[in-house]
């Protein structure tokens, strides 16, 4: 059977937002919603993907692109974090990649001291056409490949973005953790199709709590994004949700639940392929 080294209940928070193409007013709105999150005692709090720009020009993101460990959002975060004394899950930002015109779409995470202690880069990039809604993240973003974990207050976490929901290999890849974050931008018709299903999906067969912030939202650039923050914990049972707007999303991570879901099941040790 899988434990965890997670003695009592711990309050996680996913914060939801409608980011535009102005960085400081997502960081000043993000802020706000960090302090709230904070305030309702959450340890770990993770933002949405694109938290510091959503922008018509697609371009706009390798503009503000940073190298690994310096710039204004890390530095952004980091001081989040150690003010509020909380871990923060940086949603995306866009970090230098390799190739000159792309980004690497990164989660960072930082500790209650405002150390970097995780970064994932997101590897499966979101491609969609159906008539005049078109997305395409290969031409300004480039993949990653590393999965990424951590252990945490919230016991052993596994990072993942938006598009990788889709591809449950990539979670099993994580081996046995307590938590999935997975910060997201759904677009309103593939969100309000699968982002539910999906998410509790992932949380029932890897019998592990799922925290997905996200943005919700009609945006300044025109995209309409799903929202539906959520946590959802390893029965599959949502245990808070945000339709849309910005907000925070909080609920407890509570070891006795995961001990009784795969004690009562133990589906992980009755895998048969790897």
């Amino acid at each position: 059977m899988t434990e965890t080294s997670l003695s009592a209940p711990v309050r996680i928070a996913a914060i939801q937002t409608v980011s535009g193409p102005d960085v400081a007013a997502n960081l000043e709105t993000a802020s706000h919603l960090i302090a709230q999150a904070a305030a309702a005692g959450a340890r770990v709090i993770a933002l949405p993907e694109y938290f510091p720009l959503i922008s018509k020009d697609e371009t706009a993101k390798v503009r503000i692109r940073e190298p690994e460990g310096a710039g204004p959002l890390q530095d952004f975060l980091a001081s989040e974090a150690r003010r509020h004394g909380v871990w923060l899950i940086g949603g995306t930002l866009p970090l230098v990649a390799e190739a000159e015109d792309k980004v690497r779409n990164s989660t960072l995470v930082f500790d209650d001291q405002g150390r970097r202690v995780a970064r994932y880069d997101k590897i499966h990039l979101f491609g969609f056409q159906r008539g005049e809604e078109r997305y395409d993240e290969a031409a300004t973003i480039e993949p990653g490949g590393t999965v990424a974990c951590f252990d945490s207050p919230a016991g052993r976490i596994g990072l993942s973005v938006c598009y990788d929901l889709r591809f449950p290999e990539l979670f099993r890849a994580m081996g046995e953790v307590d938590l999935i974050v997975l910060p997201a931008a759904f677009t309103w018709t593939t969100g309000r199709a699968h982002w539910e299903v999906l998410l509790r999906a992932r949380a029932i067969e890897n019998q592990c709590y799922v925290m997905a912030p996200a943005q919700g939202g009609c945006h300044e650039s025109g995209r309409v994004t799903w929202g539906h923050t959520m946590i959802v914990d390893p029965w599959g049972e949502i245990l808070a949700c945000r339709d849309e707007g910005p907000g925070v999303v909080v609920a407890d991570l509570d070891p006795a639940r995961l001990a009784a879901v795969r004690g009562s099941l133990p589906a992980l040790r009755h895998r048969c392929l790897a």
